[in-house]
């Protein structure tokens, strides 16, 4: 009721919890369309679909449609009976959606996943923050925010963002009863890999960070004779959409995914969500592991990880706040690139490659990267899409048979050999290319490039992905002088205070060896006083302690203060607790030794380990 009265609202519902129902619902009880604007286009097609064969009229607009099929199915949304439209946030700025949202009779402004428009959440994304500046022309419509995940930081930056005139919060528990969560530590991750499959029956999702590893783990749980694909963007749609279709279905039992699969996905029965690679923060780890047990019925949740993946997230996380004099050093190399004056440079675009860039200036591409991140989040520059998304190829031949083409086809050898010297991997997955680094070591143009691995594509020598348009760097400001340049307290250091405590609370939640897996991911989200689960690998553990949960409190509170003021030995800490029967003391005692909290010293008698 809150949307049908008028009132800018917020919800905050588990993966799973029925969000679409929250805007589609009240936008049928009013007139006029109601706009959607969601970041997946998978979803938006899923939704339409479903919206049809129920005989409501929907539109979606998404990238690869022609000028004239979007101007089509604006016009119908302006003039027509179109009840929702969904649209991506890229798309909101553009005239020809500006000109006809002034004609649409606008009943309810629904953004899904709106996280993504924080700063302070785990994935954001600057065309959010346009959103709002649509308000201006459908006065009159509220605003739906809907999110799986949001601490409280990010719920309040959502309502700000979006410019909440009156905004209501409703928020269902994040606790998940049904769910099991383990966290298993394995330096032999294949052999527990087949162990955890064979034990766990049932659909299930495995997620690796890698494109290169879904195929590795699907082939090693085929020759298992274990009914498994692997999933991941860089294949083609219409490959990915009947790969998902399989295991929707029932068909394939497994797949294994970059976390490019699952969002919007609703499959009810899927038994264990396990993730091979520490997830980046709670919040994804949070969504991608609530993808289990959607039908209320018992599901596993586990991560599977080696010291070494401790070690990997902590790499990646310096990689992304590379030092700021490293972020002013490219947007000086940047203005050079371009042979930009001081002063000049506003509102102008040019073709970028990040490979030739990083290249020329002997800079490593990945810090390049999270460097025209920050200056795009600072107003300097603005990226296109396609940065983000390069062109791909793949060779589906074996060697041998790639070998005699190029023996038989003497004209596409050397094109061949430059192919493989310059790109590993290429016989097991799509790979990143760039036309323009390629055309450079063979003295080509671009476009030539592009013709011959057309041709290639065309007779199934390669598999070529090309990219939609070329990617653009865009001046927003004039170039300033690397002096006055500053990079605000907001985008940086705060930035990655907040994106410290994050890695540290993912960190703590591996590895932490003596609270309840349900009440640490609680606690994030600042649900507080939630009793253990009971179920997962530490709640298990405990257990198996004989007391019970009142008298395993109570020994523990009386314990742990003598045991930091003083060493003991076990005859002292009985003659304390005199009351409580000897066995729950021992059992109690047993359990804090077996998680590393209390120890013996060199004369027999036990500490409080700090």
């Amino acid at each position: 009721m809150s949307v049908f009265n008028g009132h800018d609202t917020l919800a905050l519902l588990p993966t799973g919890g029925g969000k679409s129902i929250c805007f589609q619902i009240p936008a049928l009880a009013m007139e006029g369309i109601c706009i959607v604007i969601s970041p997946l286009i998978a979803l938006m097609k899923d939704q339409v679909a479903n919206l049809k064969n129920k005989g409501i009229k929907a539109l979606a607009i998404y990238s690869g449609m022609t000028r004239y099929e979007i101007d089509m199915a604006l016009d119908n949304c302006a003039y027509g009976d179109i009840k929702f439209l969904y649209i991506s946030p890229e798309r909101l700025q553009t005239e020809l959606f500006i000109e006809r949202l002034k004609k649409m009779k606008v009943c309810l402004l629904a953004v899904d996943e709106s996280h993504c428009i924080s700063q302070w959440g785990y994935d954001f994304r600057p065309p959010y923050l346009n959103i709002a500046e649509i308000r201006q022309y459908i006065p009159k419509a509220p605003v739906l925010a809907l999110t799986a995940t949001a601490t409280p930081i990010v719920i309040k930056d959502i309502q700000e963002k979006l410019l909440f005139k009156n905004g209501c919060v409703f928020q269902k528990s994040f606790e998940r009863k049904n769910l099991i969560y383990a966290i298993l530590k394995d330096e032999d991750k294949l052999n527990r890999i087949l162990s955890i499959v064979n034990k766990v029956k049932g659909s299930g999702i495995i997620y690796v960070r890698s494109r290169h590893k879904t195929k590795e783990i699907a082939e090693l749980l085929i020759k298992n004779n274990i009914s498994a694909d692997f999933y991941h963007a860089g294949i083609d749609q219409r490959i990915r959409d009947k790969k998902q279709d399989e295991w929707m279905r029932g068909a394939t039992r497994i797949i294994v995914s970059t976390n490019a699969f699952g969002m919007g996905i609703d499959k009810p029965n899927v038994r264990f969500v396990l993730h091979l690679d520490i997830p980046d923060c709670i919040e994804s780890y949070f969504q991608e592991a609530g993808r289990a047990g959607r039908d209320e019925q018992k599901a596993f949740a586990m991560i599977l990880y080696t010291e070494a993946d401790i070690i990997q997230l902590k790499n990646n996380f310096e990689q992304s706040f590379p030092p700021i004099d490293e972020i002013k050093r490219v947007y000086e190399a940047l203005c050079n690139y371009y042979q930009l004056a001081v002063g000049s440079g506003l509102n102008l675009s040019f073709d970028f490659s990040i490979a030739h860039f990083s290249e020329q200036y002997k800079m490593n591409a990945i810090i390049v990267f999270n460097c025209l991140k920050f200056l795009e989040k600072e107003g300097l520059i603005m990226l296109t899409e396609s940065i983000y998304a390069p062109s791909k190829i793949y060779i589906p031949l074996s060697k041998e048979q790639l070998y005699k083409f190029q023996i038989a086809n003497a004209y596409y050898d050397s094109f061949i050999k430059v192919i493989l010297r310059s790109y590993g991997s290429i016989f097991d997955d799509f790979i990143r290319i760039n036309e323009e680094d390629i055309a450079r070591k063979l003295n080509l143009k671009s476009e030539d490039i592009v013709k011959i691995l057309e041709k290639l594509s065309s007779i199934d020598v390669v598999n070529y992905i090309p990219q939609k348009s070329k990617p653009q760097v865009i001046f927003s400001s004039e170039r300033i002088d690397i002096k006055n340049i500053e990079i605000s307290n907001e985008n940086y250091s705060t930035r990655k205070k907040i994106a410290k405590e994050k890695l540290d609370a993912i960190i703590k939640f591996v590895t932490s060896k003596n609270k309840c897996r349900s009440q640490l991911l609680l606690e994030y989200f600042e649900e507080v006083e939630v009793k253990r689960c009971g179920a997962c690998d530490i709640c298990l553990k405990r257990n198996e302690v004989e007391a019970n949960e009142m008298e395993f409190s109570t020994i523990v509170d009386i314990i742990k203060p003598l045991l930091r003021a003083k060493e003991m030995d076990i005859k002292e800490i009985m003659a304390t607790l005199k009351v409580i029967p000897e066995d729950k003391i021992k059992s109690v005692i047993r359990w804090l030794i077996d998680q590393n909290k209390i120890c013996y010293t060199e004369s027999s008698k036990l500490k409080w380990k700090q």
